[in-house]
């Protein structure tokens, strides 16, 4: 234990898939741990879990596209450690209502926007404030593959994940001096439980990853890298997780 040693981090989406591996292994690098998910149930038995092994974890029922909700979860934080060094962007993805531009319903489209992008946005809004007061820490934002080749079949998702390629660029940039890194995770194909009921075998993606689909514990140590020290260089980077896909 101890890349990650008393690290005060925030997780969004951390009920299930990847968030869950991220603070799983976090947890077992020392971090303290504010979990954020709409579902309260999965994530109190997460903070429970991690609780009595040990850890420290609190578990604030959250959707990410609210601004209330947000900035009442960064304030917990903060409240209960004092501070925060590290923000994981981690909430978000695409449904089977996600379609062609021409054919999606606009609903649809919104709802994408609002929690894979506004959710950024929000997160990044309410943390950098006491991230600068930390002296620095990082923020680790979750795009997709989608967003660095061209796909079909997931417009809204393109759109909300290729606006947080973009934030990413652009926050690292006005915020470097300040000692705050922001970076992005790209991941391809994650068999998160959500993943393995909607994705098709053959999903053009899937099918072009050359290494194949990756489970989301192997995203998690991409994840404790940038939140960790190590990265201290690192900003602006746009790192995909995707098994070569964007190789082909």
């Amino acid at each position: 234990m101890g890349r990650l040693k008393d690290k005060r981090i925030l997780i969004t989406g951390s009920a299930s898939g990847i968030g869950r591996a991220a603070a799983r292994l976090f947890a077992k690098e020392g971090a303290v741990l504010t979990l954020c998910d709409r579902d309260q149930s999965n994530n109190l038995a997460l903070a429970n879990e991690l609780n009595s092994a040990g850890s420290k974890a609190q578990a604030i029922e959250t959707d990410v596209g609210q601004p209330d909700d947000m900035q009442n979860a960064i304030n917990a934080a903060v409240d209960l450690y004092g501070g925060l060094d590290v923000l994981y962007n981690n909430a978000g993805g695409a449904t089977k209502q996600d379609g062609s531009v021409t054919d999606i319903d606009l609903d649809e489209f919104w709802r994408t926007i609002r929690v894979d992008l506004f959710g950024t946005v929000l997160g990044c809004r309410f943390a950098i404030p006491h991230l600068v007061k930390a002296g620095g820490g990082s923020i680790i934002n979750t795009t997709s593959i989608r967003a660095m080749i061209g796909t079909e079949g997931a417009d809204a998702y393109t759109s909300a994940k290729g606006g947080v390629a973009t934030l990413t660029r652009a926050l690292a940039l006005q915020w470097a001096s300040s000692n705050i890194r922001i970076n992005a995770i790209a991941p391809g194909v994650i068999l998160t439980d959500r993943v393995r009921a909607m994705l098709p075998l053959d999903d053009p993606v899937r099918v072009k990853t050359p290494l194949g689909p990756s489970e989301p514990e192997d995203v998690a140590p991409l994840a404790l890298y940038l939140a960790s020290d190590e990265s201290q260089q690192m900003t602006g980077m746009i790192l995909p997780l995707d098994g070569g896909a964007s190789a082909v």
